[in-house]
């Protein structure tokens, strides 16, 4: 039996982690670490308050972290944005000797963790990193591809498209402009590069993807780790990752104030008051999101993950599209509870591999889609009652639906 720490786990991530550890009889307790104590123990209670705990813990002061994941087997991180606490906190954890998994989506933070590699094999643990959809499932659905379908690999493009959730947190926000505004990494023609989410060369990966269940969108280049690490572990000539947040009135808002540079993070002076561009640009964004909902009476929540897998097979083009496609669950069913999963693996000791690693390089595809099979209950992967739905194209452009 194992206890298990989750940072941030009152968060919209961390709390659906929360539950679906709770259905696992692996573990003897959960402990809901975020920096709001009164909402860690409301969560507690709800769960199951004999089976979860609450400390309170802020992720930037050492001395509160290191008492948080104390006596800890496995440390789930859902701290967000992870650009600002995911080393940080991956440092604490490595010097405390103790196996890790996070839900990191910032390519740049995923760099930084990647290489404390060495520092985690010589305490000898394992650190899962990008756990969640997208990086997470995504990456597992490539690699099973890679290995059981496609003779050979020419292309993988992840596209996502989500939106309408009750809830959209500032981090969340946050991370979305950082998005915009970084030097966005592709895999292009064999090689690593970078675009400009605003410049000639992202405009000329930008797409209208059909999405299951969402329809057609207009997708942009996204800064996610895939791009960096799949192409470390699949051979092949191209890794994409584009993107778009429904709906698309609201991602136009976003694209436009960041377009005008009004996210700064030095405060400026109003009428005497010091005020922080980023902080004002996130608020005001928020506050439009619910008048742009209600305006295009965009209703339920909905959301699709989609790969897109080209190569060969006996010698002749193939194609395979996998698309997670639901409605009525948000982000944080989304990416809770793939990173759950990837904890009950990590206990189970499907994860064997030391040190700093991606899904692709330290899960088993088949393990996973086994347990996520078991966890929602479906018959089968893929095909008919599934959400998940596998697309099988041959070279004369003949499509059917299969299942695994």
């Amino acid at each position: 039996m194992s206890r298990v720490v989750v940072l941030g786990g009152c968060g919209t991530v961390g709390s659906i982690a929360v539950e679906t550890l709770a259905s696992y009889e692996d573990i003897s307790s959960i402990v809901i670490a975020d920096i709001r104590e009164d909402a860690a123990k409301k969560r507690a209670e709800s769960v199951d308050g004999d089976l979860c705990l609450s400390r309170k813990v802020d992720v930037t002061v050492r001395e509160s972290l290191e008492k948080a994941i104390q006596d800890a087997d496995v440390v789930l991180n859902t701290c967000g944005p992870f650009y600002r606490f995911g080393p940080t906190i991956l440092s604490r954890v490595i010097d405390a000797g103790i196996d890790y998994v996070d839900v990191c989506d910032d390519f740049d933070a995923t760099r930084k963790l990647l290489d404390m590699d060495d520092d985690a094999k010589k305490v000898g643990i394992s650190a899962l990193t990008g756990m969640g959809s997208s990086p997470g499932i995504a990456n597992l659905l490539a690699k099973f591809c890679a290995d059981h379908m496609l003779d050979s690999v020419d292309s993988i493009d992840i596209y996502h498209a989500h939106g309408g959730e009750p809830n959209e947190g500032r981090a969340v926000v946050a991370h979305r402009i950082h998005s915009m505004q970084a030097d966005i990494p592709m895999y292009l023609d064999g090689k690593f590069t970078t675009v400009r989410y605003f410049a000639e060369d992202g405009k000329a990966l930008e797409e209208d993807v059909d999405y299951k269940l969402v329809g057609t969108h207009r997708s942009y280049p996204y800064p996610h780790p895939e791009t960096i690490t799949l192409p470390q572990w699949i051979e092949c000539n191209r890794v994409t990752n584009l993107g778009c947040v429904l709906p698309d009135e609201y991602y136009d808002l976003i694209r436009g104030i960041v377009h005008l540079g009004i996210t700064e993070e030095a405060p400026i002076d109003v009428s005497g008051d010091e005020v922080e561009p980023l902080e004002f640009a996130i608020s005001y964004i928020l506050d439009q999101r619910e008048k742009i909902l209600q305006k295009t009476n965009f209703g339920e929540q909905r959301g699709c993950l989609k790969i897109t897998m080209k190569g060969t097979m006996e010698g002749k083009a193939h194609r395979f599209d996998f698309s997670l496609a639901s409605k009525g669950q948000s982000m944080g069913e989304g990416t809770g509870i793939p990173a759950a999963l990837g904890v009950i693996l990590m206990l189970r000791g499907k994860i064997q591999k030391k040190g700093v690693l991606p899904p692709e390089g330290c899960v088993n595809p088949l393990d996973f889609l086994g347990l996520m099979q078991e966890q929602l209950k479906m018959e089968k992967v893929g095909g008919e009652g599934s959400p998940l739905i596998i697309e099988s194209t041959n070279r004369e452009g003949n499509t059917e639906e299969i299942s695994l």
